[in-house]
């Protein structure tokens, strides 16, 4: 069961541009197919080498994602408002990237599992759909994001910044 009503994850979709297309009674029907987790502060949500079973819509708090290294570095966050795990999740590949929650509140997540998603997908494909396409956005901005970094450092390497 969720802490919030279908009209409150109603208005956080329209107020996050997630799966805004979706009506109030559509929200209602996706709602039984969600589960809520709480993760503390420094807990793994997701773990590097795990294949993804699950997606999740950031509800609150942030996300920190830790590289493969041994030194734990950071390589960037996810906060309300975003998808998480869906590369992993789709493509049944390990995660290159373990998921955290950070901040000192942590962080809630509305978990999709691959039974829901599968069960969603035949019971109501509009809505699958829907998720889906939040998802091509979502990863359409990393890739965008990404490429506006690899810029940045080039220009740092070649540019001005390099001494």
């Amino acid at each position: 069961m969720l802490s919030m009503t279908a009209k409150e994850l109603f208005r956080f979709f329209q107020n996050h541009l997630i799966c805004e297309s979706l009506t109030l009674e559509e929200v209602e029907k996706l709602m039984a197919y969600l589960q809520e987790r709480d993760f503390t502060k420094d807990e793994v949500i997701f773990d590097i080498g795990e294949v993804g079973d699950a997606l999740g819509f950031v509800m609150n708090g942030r996300v920190q994602f830790i590289g493969p290294d041994k030194d734990n570095v950071a390589v960037g966050t996810q906060g309300e408002g975003s998808l998480i795990g869906e590369m992993s999740f789709f493509d049944r590949k390990p995660r290159d990237l373990r998921m955290k929650a950070c901040g000192k509140e942590g962080v809630t997540i509305l978990m999709l599992t691959r039974p829901m998603y599968d069960r969603l997908k035949v019971e109501e494909p509009f809505i699958a759909v829907n998720i889906l396409e939040n998802t091509i956005v979502s990863l359409d901005n990393l890739v965008r994001h990404m490429g506006e970094d690899i810029s940045a450092l080039g220009h740092y390497m070649h540019g001005f910044g390099r001494q």
